[in-house]
């Protein structure tokens, strides 16, 4: 009983990342948030809220299946209105969103709050006195052509002297994303693969990448690039419920190489 109680803790927690570069002077701080599928997280959204305004981040990010297709859409309105109101915001699609058939309905209300929506584009954005690039591509479920379109779009607009961050919703396509000059490689969709047992395996089941997914969740190195895969803050939306794999907001630090 006592294995089952912590479990199945959903409570929401905080994971960090460290990110060095050259081209970073000053430390930037990320938010990412991916999957909240519209799921309630206190009146007002203020557990996910507040969580996210104590880390103080620079910057935004919203890696995809931040609304639901089967839940209502409240929960993640007031999400977006109250984090556009107080940080640069950018958005790309999950498959979600795609399969709720409201897709463009869905975009027309985020950017409707000021959020920047990356559709194989790029942003050059003034942090902290300096400037990177945040790239950014919608889901799979665009149509597998306009996807890799949009990916080599992003890279051709990117000035490869800035520090670049490309959000993607889906983490198996990391064998493509690894193919452009990113730094930094975001991702979600996997929900951490649902069940995971502490120290044994990363996630029993996730989307698209099956039993034991290889990127459900957590940190990977790739030689001078690194990719992060959020495992995403759906709760009631989902049929089979976390099992020691409690929803999670994803705090990067990107600072200078000493």
């Amino acid at each position: 009983m006592v294995i089952m109680k912590f479990g199945l803790n959903e409570s929401l927690t905080v994971s960090y990342y460290k990110v060095e570069s050259n081209k970073i002077q000053n430390t930037i701080r990320i938010a990412f948030i991916t999957d909240l599928h519209s799921c309630y997280y206190g009146e007002g959204q203020e557990d996910l809220l507040n969580c996210i305004y104590e880390q103080n981040p620079d910057v935004v990010l919203l890696g995809g299946d931040i609304v639901d297709d089967r839940l209502p859409s409240k929960n993640a309105a007031i999400t977006l209105k109250a984090l556009a109101e107080k940080y640069i915001c950018y958005y790309v699609s999950g498959n979600h969103e795609y399969r709720s058939g409201k897709i463009d309905e869905i975009k027309k209300m985020i950017s409707g709050y000021g959020v920047v929506i990356l559709e194989g584009q790029r942003d050059t954005v003034n942090i902290k006195q300096q400037l990177i690039n945040i790239c950014g591509v919608d889901d799979a479920d665009v149509g597998k052509s306009s996807f890799f379109q949009q990916i080599v779009n992003t890279e051709k607009q990117a000035d490869s002297a800035l520090f670049t961050i490309f959000m993607a919703h889906r983490p198996e396509y990391i064998k493509t994303y690894l193919q452009y000059d990113f730094d930094l490689i975001l991702a979600g969709h996997a929900h951490g693969g649902q069940w995971r047992i502490p120290g044994v395996v990363n996630g029993l089941l996730a989307p698209n990448q099956g039993f034991f997914p290889k990127y459900a969740g957590g940190e990977y190195e790739f030689g001078d690039k690194t990719f992060i895969v959020s495992r995403g803050l759906a709760r009631e939306s989902t049929r089979i419920p976390r099992f020691f794999n409690p929803p999670e907001v994803v705090i990067v630090d990107i600072s200078s190489i000493n």
